[in-house]
């Protein structure tokens, strides 16, 4: 079946990178597994082998159809639907379990779906996933890092992730212009660990990345936060005012953003007038 460039469609095909990407989830003879966009099922067949049973969530209807058609309803059930839109809590709750998730992403809708599981981590418990090579560069990226931003720390707060290998174009049909890397995610968030709540960090990461060209200060200076706020917060942080948000580590950017929302709570509270 023709492939559909809308759709981000690049078949694998690569026999060997197939069987690596299902051993790359570990053992899964009484688990259910969550496949996004199957295409013609290559990766499929080989989580099915391994796997109690495989949801495979497909929005090309065509595909679906012969999803259906090539393979036993009681081992694959075939979910005609756009992953952003899936239910991954009912899908946990009717497996007993946390699900592990495989899926060739389609370049075009990489970051909102890895963003869908992040929302979802309560009920994942490890993903295998393949991306665009830049964009798992960015994922795993390091602090110091030319890669390292806003991708990095938003997948990263929610668990260890580590680059498993790279395809060539060769690997699939038809061609992709790029290289392909699959990486392996553990869902394990770090919110709690690190003493901030979820929404006003990610809303203070997406302040601190918005210009890498910037330091850090000039950032959230520029996202209206107070100068003296800002300065008193480095210093009690110990960190360099002149630094940029990819130099620092996940403990220093939730330690910065712990004192500075905790100066502007007590700013706030210090100029309420007396009841």
């Amino acid at each position: 079946m023709p492939a559909k460039s809308k759709l981000g469609q690049n078949f694998l095909r690569d026999q060997s990178a197939i069987a690596r990407i299902a051993a790359a989830l570990g053992n899964l003879s009484d688990q259910s597994v969550l496949e996004i966009g199957p295409g013609e099922g290559a990766i499929t067949k080989s989580l099915m082998e391994r796997a109690r049973h495989v949801t495979a969530i497909e929005v090309d209807h065509e595909l679906a159809i012969r999803l259906k058609a090539f393979f036993p309803a009681d081992k694959l059930t075939v979910v005609e639907q756009d992953v952003l839109q899936f239910d991954f809590a009912a899908a946990a709750a009717e497996a007993g379990h946390k699900l592990a998730i495989a899926g060739n992403l389609p370049y075009y809708i990489t970051s909102p779906i890895l963003m869908r599981l992040a929302e979802n981590r309560a009920s994942l418990d490890r993903a295998v996933l393949m991306v665009q090579r830049e964009v798992a560069d960015r994922i795993v990226a390091e602090p110091g890092s030319r890669d390292y931003g806003l991708l990095s720390v938003m997948v990263q707060m929610n668990g260890p992730v580590e680059r498993l290998f790279t395809l060539p174009p060769g690997a699939f049909s038809p061609p992709p212009e790029v290289h392909s890397t699959v990486f392996r995610w553990r869902f394990a968030p770090r919110f709690a660990e690190l003493g901030v709540r979820e929404d006003s960090f990610l809303k203070f990461a997406k302040q601190a990345f918005a210009q890498k060209r910037k330091t850090l200060a000039n950032n959230l200076r520029a996202a209206g936060f107070e100068p003296a706020t800002v300065q008193a917060a480095f210093a009690e942080a110990g960190i360099s005012p002149q630094a940029r948000a990819e130099a620092l580590a996940l403990p220093e950017l939730t330690k910065l953003h712990a004192y500075i929302e905790n100066k502007e709570a007590a700013t706030h509270e210090a100029k309420r007038p007396p009841e």
